[in-house]
């Protein structure tokens, strides 16, 4: 089926070895036509899925060398199914943003020529993101093309929460704690104030785990501090990502192991998390499963609670309390056993679950009259992107209407 509605927004979310992407309707807020996603950038097994109408259906296994293939094939596929006219905008997720930017800007050459220098700060997002634009930008030159910051979100963070304890040349050159997952915490907030506006007010933290995993304290709607910093590597322990780690261990690695720092990055970013530690799998699912027979797939599961509870306890400390908590992202929003475990040590915060509720896969999980409300949300921020361009296409026309307006 060729789509050929101009009032549509295409979105694409580009991590650091999948794509995600779908189409929207703008009917007048986002309703989703179809997604889809290429995982596994680079492996032997890569998947290019989309889940829409019978014709949209795809459900294919091969191997996708690098990123350049991953975007022929996606734009390929695009082209089968939209006309270069058909489309009012496409909106990008741009991992790293600057707080002058805001949460929404079109692309022209000077954003390119920003990103362009930024790239050395997110390797390995930046460079598929940026290609993504410019390839697309060629195919559908009559769409306008919105870069939404991941970073925004976090922009109103005080400085004693985004300052990095670093030499003042490197902070007066704006080097500093960015935070990630932002368009996520925006989708949720947004559902939570849907849900319980006064809870939306109130001192709200966030606990994103998935592949990548952050934690957010918000009060009043406002991010106040995340867990991850300038980079996305930063935090807790993750899929592949190390988190948190003593800086003097590029050293201690270098002297003893000869590593470069392009070696280290890559092994911080790719080799570590819970694939590093069990040394088999970064999926939670097959380390639960193997736990009582694998030591090291158990330390990987307890090492990644501990680190979330911990972290969990360091925001709070950064809003004097919590109110409410959210688990969300792929493990978060899934896993049960995951959540039983974190929360197990958070007694003295005023959080206690309602066992039957978790395991059953309820909304709210926290015991009736607990302290703290414990909620289980869906993030989307697929669905975050296309608002955010239906926003910025309004403004758009609502500019273009006061500048060719008739003088009285």
């Amino acid at each position: 089926m060729t789509v050929t509605n101009s009032a549509q927004v295409l979105t694409i979310n580009a991590g650091s070895s999948s794509i995600k992407f779908a189409l929207y309707a703008l009917d007048p807020e986002p309703k989703i036509a179809f997604d889809g996603t290429i995982d596994d950038i680079g492996g032997a097994h890569s998947r290019f899925t989309v889940h829409g109408s019978t014709s949209d259906q795809v459900d294919r296994l091969f191997p996708i060398p690098e990123r350049v293939t991953a975007v022929n094939v996606l734009v390929d596929w695009l082209l089968t199914r939209l006309q270069p006219d058909s489309l009012a905008a496409i909106s990008h997720r741009v991992v790293f943003g600057s707080a002058d930017y805001g949460s929404t800007r079109r692309v022209d050459s000077f954003l390119l020529s920003d990103l362009y220098d930024a790239v050395t700060s997110d390797p390995e997002h930046l460079p598929l993101e940026i290609h993504l634009i410019e390839v697309l930008q060629q195919h559908f030159p009559l769409a306008s093309h919105f870069a939404c910051f991941d970073s925004h979100f976090h922009a109103r963070m005080a400085p004693v929460a985004s300052m990095l304890a670093i030499p003042r040349r490197y902070i007066d050159a704006g080097v500093k704690r960015l935070g990630f997952h932002g368009l996520s915490c925006a989708y949720l907030m947004r559902a939570l104030t849907i849900a319980d506006a006064n809870q939306a007010q109130g001192k709200v933290i966030i606990a994103h785990l998935g592949g990548g995993a952050s934690i957010t304290a918000i009060e009043n709607g406002v991010s106040q501090d995340t867990s991850m910093g300038l980079t996305p590597a930063s935090g807790m322990m993750m899929g592949e990502r190390t988190g948190d780690i003593d800086p003097g261990l590029a050293w201690h690695l270098a002297r003893t192991d000869g590593m470069t720092a392009a070696t280290f990055n890559h092994m911080v970013n790719y080799e570590s998390g819970l694939i590093g530690v069990s040394g088999s799998s970064a999926d939670v699912r097959v380390l639960l499963a193997r736990e009582n027979h694998d030591k090291h797939a158990r330390e990987a599961i307890d090492l990644f609670c501990y680190q979330g509870r911990k972290t969990i306890c360091a925001m709070a400390g950064a809003i004097d309390g919590m109110q409410t908590l959210i688990f969300t992202g792929g493990i978060g929003e899934h896993s049960a056993a995951i959540r039983t475990r974190i929360c197990a040590g958070l007694s003295h915060l005023g959080i206690t679950l309602d066992a039957a509720s978790n395991s059953g896969g309820a909304a709210i999980i926290s015991r009736a009259g607990a302290a703290v409300t414990v909620r289980v949300m869906h993030t989307d921020e697929q669905w975050m992107l296309a608002d955010q361009a239906r926003v910025a296409l309004a403004e758009q026309a609502s500019s273009h209407a006061q500048v060719f307006a008739p003088e009285n």
